[in-house]
C-alpha cells in the first residue's frame, strides 16, 4: 500500500455501459431523499472554461438491481472506480452506489454482503448533469449537493460518471486566474505611485491585504471551528472504525500514535482492501489495511496548493497539521473545493473593487495637478495602462 504523493510533507511519524440508459428528469430520493434529479443546460463563463464532456470521462460501469452488494463491490474492484450506477428491469438508470453507501449502509450496520442487493442501500434517482455542462457548473452541483459523483447524460443517454476529482483542475484554473488578475492590479497600483508620485500607502496597504487573504488564503481561513476529526489507533478493528465513521458522518479515519498522524482509512480503502479482498471486517485491523505515512497540509498551506497536492495525487483527504504537528482537522475534496469556488468569487469580486478604488485615487490625483500645459504634458508622459 503505497503513501501518498509528494508534493507537500509526509506526516512524522458489469462491464462497460450496457445498452441504452434513459435518465429520468423527474425529481426522487435515496434512502435519505437528499439526491433529486434535475437537468443541467450549459451556463455562460469564462472564455476557455471546459465543459463536462472535455474531461476525459470513462465509460459508466452499471449493474442490474437485484445484484447482490459483494457482486456489485468485486465489479468496481476490478474497475477501478469507487462508483456505479444501477439499472432497472427496463435497463433505465434507477440509482447509484459508491463506496461511501458502502460503509455507512452496509458496513456499520452489518448487513450481509452476498445476500443484500445493491436496490436496498443504492441512492435512488441521482443528481446528473448533461455533456455540455461546464465543469465548474458540475462542481458546483456536487459541493451543493455533498456528493463527488455525477451521471453524466448526453443525447438522453447516460454515457459516463463524472468524479468530482476530475474537476479539480478546473477549480484550481480558477484561483490561480484570480490570483494573476489580482498581481496585475498591485503591479498597476505600484506603477500610479511611480510615475504619479502619489501616496497612496492606504491603497497599497489593501493591495497586499487582499494578496494574503484573498487571493491565496491559507487553510486555516477554512477549517471550522468544530472540526469533526475521526482519530483512531492502528489496533482497532474495521468494524469499528466504520461504526465511528458513519457516526460522524465522515469518510476517511486518521490512525494516530501519540497523537501523531500515522496513517488514515478511508471508504475507498475499505471497499479495496476489505470488502473485495473477502476480510473480515470484525477481525481485520486498521494497520493492515490502512494507508500509511499520509500526505498532510499544515494551517499555512495555501488552499490552491492543497488543490494541486491532491489533484496530482489522485487523493481526496489531507489531514492538516498545526504548527506543532498535530491533527486539527481533515478536509475532504468537497470542502477544499468549495472553499476554491468561493475564493474565486471572492477574489473576483476584489480585483473589482480594489480596481475601482484605485481608479479613484488615479483620478484624485490627476484632478489634483491643475489644468497647466505642464501638468498636461506631465500626465501625457506618465499615463498607465491597467490590463486586467
Amino acid at each position: 500500500m503505497a503513501s501518498r504523493g509528494s508534493s507537500l510533507r509526509k506526516c512524522m511519524s458489469s462491464s462497460s455501459f450496457q445498452g441504452r440508459k434513459k435518465a429520468s428528469e423527474t425529481g426522487g430520493g435515496g434512502p435519505d431523499g437528499s439526491r433529486r434529479s434535475l437537468s443541467s443546460s450549459r451556463s455562460m463563463g469564462l472564455t476557455g472554461e471546459r465543459t463536462v464532456k472535455r474531461l476525459g470521462l470513462s465509460k459508466a460501469l452499471t449493474v442490474p438491481e437485484n445484484t447482490s452488494i459483494y457482486q456489485a463491490c468485486c465489479r468496481m474492484a476490478a474497475h477501478r472506480v469507487d462508483a456505479l450506477l444501477i439499472t432497472d428491469s427496463n435497463s433505465l438508470l434507477c440509482g447509484i452506489l459508491t463506496d461511501k453507501d458502502l460503509v455507512s449502509r452496509v458496513i456499520a450496520r452489518e448487513l450481509n454482503l452476498e445476500e443484500t442487493p445493491v436496490s436496498k442501500v443504492m441512492t435512488r434517482s441521482p443528481v446528473f448533469v448533461l455533456s455540455e455542462t461546464l465543469a465548474l457548473e458540475a462542481l458546483q452541483k456536487m459541493v451543493q449537493g455533498k456528493f463527488r459523483h455525477l451521471p453524466v447524460v448526453d443525447n438522453g443517454e447516460v454515457i459516463a460518471i463524472l468524479d468530482i476529482a476530475k474537476c479539480l483542475y478546473d477549480a484550481i484554473t480558477r484561483m490561480e486566474r484570480a490570483a494573476e488578475k489580482g498581481k496585475a492590479i498591485a503591479a498597476a497600483v505600484e506603477g500610479v505611485e511611480k510615475n504619479w508620485g502619489t501616496s497612496i500607502s492606504a491603497a497599497n496597504m489593501f493591495i497586499e491585504t487582499l494578496r494574503e487573504q484573498m487571493f491565496r488564503p491559507a487553510i486555516s481561513t477554512i477549517i471550522p471551528e468544530n472540526s469533526k476529526i475521526v482519530t483512531v489507533s492502528p489496533t482497532e478493528t474495521v468494524l469499528e472504525v466504520t461504526k465511528k465513521m458513519f457516526e460522524s458522518a465522515s469518510s476517511c479515519a486518521v490512525v494516530t500514535v501519540d497523537k501523531k498522524a500515522r496513517g488514515i482509512l478511508t471508504s475507498k480503502d475499505i471497499l479495496m482492501r476489505v470488502i473485495t479482498q473477502n476480510l473480515s471486517p470484525n477481525s481485520t485491523l486498521v494497520e493492515q489495511v490502512m494507508t500509511p505515512n499520509p500526505e498532510c497540509a499544515t494551517i499555512d498551506t495555501p488552499i490552491v496548493d492543497a488543490l494541486h497536492t491532491m489533484h496530482d495525487g489522485k487523493f481526496l483527504h489531507l489531514p492538516v497539521l498545526d504548527r506543532d504537528e498535530n491533527i486539527v482537522a481533515v478536509l475532504d475534496v468537497i470542502h477544499i473545493a468549495h472553499a476554491a469556488v468561493a475564493t474565486a468569487g471572492s477574489a473576483a469580486a476584489a480585483n473589482n473593487e480594489t480596481a475601482n478604488t484605485m481608479m479613484q485615487k488615479f483620478w484624485d490625483s490627476t484632478m489634483a495637478l491643475g489644468p497647466n500645459d505642464d501638468d498636461d504634458e506631465a500626465r501625457s508622459e506618465g499615463s498607465l495602462k491597467l490590463a486586467f
